[in-house]
Parts: C-alpha cells; sequence; structure tokens
C-alpha cells in the first residue's frame, strides 16, 4: 500500500479516535477531539496532494478518499447534534448533500463515467473544516485556562470565538447548498437521460 493510500486509512482511524474523544468524557477531551480532527484534515490534503505529484492515484484511493472526507466531516457533524452544539437541520442539509452527489458520482460510475470535481466543492470541504474546527475551539477553550480567556473573549461582554463559529456554521450551509446545486446541474444529464 503506497503513502496516500496509507494515510486515507489513517483518516478512517483518526475519525474513530476523534469520535472517542468527542463523545466520551475526560479531562481535556474536547481538546483532544481538536487535535484529532486536525491531524485527520491535514491527511486529507496531503493524501491528495502526494499522489497527484508522485503519480501514485490508485483505484483505491479514487474510491477511498473521498468516502474517508465524507465519514469524518459527517461523523462531526452528526455528533454535534448529539452534543447540541449545532441545530439539527444545518446538519441534515449538510449530510443529504454529501449522500445526492455520492449517489450522482454512483450512478455516473455504472455508466462507465468520471464525475469531475468542481471549484464550488473544495469551497465546501474548506468551509465544513473551518466550522467544525471552529465549533471545537469554542468548546475546548475554557479549559485552557486565563490566557485563553484573554485571547478568545475581548472585551468579557464579546466573544468574539462565538460570532466566528455561528458565521461559520452559516457559511458551511450556504456554500454546501450551493455547491450541491451546481454539481446536480452541471451533471443532470446523467439522472435525466432516462426519464
Amino acid at each position: 500500500m503506497n503513502l496516500p493510500n496509507q494515510l486515507t486509512v489513517s483518516r478512517f482511524v483518526l475519525t474513530g479516535f476523534f469520535l472517542v474523544a468527542l463523545l466520551v468524557r475526560f479531562p481535556f477531551h474536547e481538546t483532544a477531539a481538536l487535535i484529532l480532527f486536525v491531524a485527520a484534515s491535514i491527511t486529507d490534503y496531503f493524501d491528495g496532494s502526494i499522489a497527484r505529484s508522485r503519480k501514485l492515484i490508485t483505484n483505491f484511493g479514487i474510491l477511498m478518499d473521498p468516502l474517508a472526507d465524507k465519514i469524518l466531516v459527517c461523523s462531526a457533524f452528526i455528533a454535534f447534534v448529539e452534543l447540541k452544539w449545532m441545530p439539527a437541520w444545518m446538519v441534515i442539509v449538510m449530510v443529504a448533500r454529501e449522500l445526492a452527489i455520492t449517489g450522482l458520482r454512483l450512478l455516473a460510475a455504472s455508466k462507465n463515467l468520471v464525475l469531475a470535481a468542481e471549484g464550488f466543492g473544495k469551497h465546501k470541504t474548506v468551509s465544513q473544516i473551518v466550522c467544525i474546527s471552529a465549533i471545537l475551539i469554542s468548546m475546548a477553550y475554557p479549559t485552557w485556562g486565563g490566557a485563553s480567556r484573554m485571547l478568545f473573549e475581548v472585551p468579557a461582554a464579546y466573544h468574539w470565538i462565538q460570532a466566528v463559529t455561528e458565521a461559520s456554521q452559516w457559511a458551511a450551509v450556504v456554500l454546501t447548498l450551493t455547491s450541491g446545486s451546481v454539481y446536480l446541474r452541471r451533471n443532470r444529464a446523467v439522472y435525466l437521460a432516462d426519464m
């Protein structure tokens, strides 16, 4: 198994540890979850970058890399609903988009078509990673002590990290809806061909 595929597999493992850290209460568990999520997100960047630069693209990587991304992100959002850190309707929108696009890609594959990624999809992924990271930071920083309060609460009446977290949630929802709509419209010939 080449290095990019090892990084992809490691993302599945890190996702499991991330969920344990997120859902099992122990000292600094939110911080542990944040570190694990950031580590998993970094593997997402490097597996694709290494595969392209070293020409190590494989069928395994083509299938499993986007699947690992979706499992990491959707697991985080679903866990946030369980923890009451995020509204369920926002998560439903984002998970439904991932399921719809995955279904479209499977349909295209059954017709021997490969659907290319598009720019909005990359922006959507970045916005979701920023959103998840912001939520984790907003939940973790109160356990970091006095210095973190000076950094994240300026002044005490205004917690800027909360404003950033809320804005990142809305940005993720808007970009998720936009990217899904654009992708479905551009590839409508795939699912309208048999009507």
